[in-house]
């Protein structure tokens, strides 16, 4: 690459033009119709050797795929309500995260890299929680700052037993870049608009700002699928049983 392409790109990713560069690599490496999208994708070359960023057990029967932005104003609204959801149906649902970067949020790849660097050792949910319960501390930081910022959360979620200089070297890393790469085509072939999104089974499941409704659009879509699951392990135990 010459010098002048290359303060292009630099500039193009400081204004956010991040998006279009990683969906244009997106288009041309990575064959989708590999993975089920509607479910846990486990680590492959294509994720960076990462496996899906989830909250509750991955073998839970219903699986909720949400997109999200980590500087996203209304995904950090919605974070505790996700994490009381997973909480109120312990065991049986569980929330899939993927990165889906706004290309006008200037600090949504960093933060998507701290993440993803604090899931290689371990912290991704601690880490995801603390990136948006401090959303307006990191919101405009300059690069310097910022980067102050999301080491200080890997200490307090890690309570300084984590590998600083891992962490830091690992947000860099290609392997961190290909993750939110993979996640960024999985939510470009679902054909996102904005984020927060959330899918069951692919079907788009409305968040809506107030928690008691969010819960109440969720349970509906929950309920049912958690019934049908039982009654079928119920057929298949009283045929186990006759046999």
């Amino acid at each position: 690459m010459n010098q002048k392409i290359g303060k292009i790109i630099a500039i193009l990713i400081l204004v956010g033009g991040v998006v279009a560069l990683i969906v244009m690599k997106i288009a041309s490496q990575i064959d989708y119709s590999k993975y089920n999208l509607n479910d846990f994708v486990s680590a492959t070359a294509d994720t960076g050797n990462f496996d899906d960023n989830i909250k509750g057990d991955r073998n839970a029967p219903v699986k909720i795929i949400e997109y999200a932005d980590y500087q996203c104003e209304y995904c950090a609204l919605y974070n505790p309500y996700i994490n009381k959801l997973v909480e109120k149906y312990d065991g049986k649902v569980a929330v899939i995260f993927r990165t889906f970067l706004l290309s006008y949020h200037n600090n949504a790849t960093a933060a998507a890299s701290a993440a993803n660097a604090a899931a290689l050792q371990g912290y991704w949910r601690e880490y995801a929680d603390t990136l948006f319960a401090n959303q307006n501390d990191w919101y405009y930081a300059e690069s310097s700052e910022r980067l102050g910022l999301f080491v200080s959360y890997f200490n307090d979620v890690t309570e300084g037993k984590g590998d600083v200089d891992k962490f830091k070297t690992d947000m860099r890393s290609k392997e961190v870049s290909q993750k939110i790469t993979f996640d960024m085509g999985a939510g470009q072939i679902t054909k996102l608009t904005g984020t927060p999104a959330f899918y069951i089974n692919g079907e788009s499941v409305s968040p809506n700002q107030d928690e008691e409704t969010f819960m109440k659009n969720f349970a509906e879509k929950i309920d049912p699928l958690l019934q049908n699951n039982s009654s079928s392990e119920e057929k298949s135990d009283t045929l186990k049983q006759s046999e």
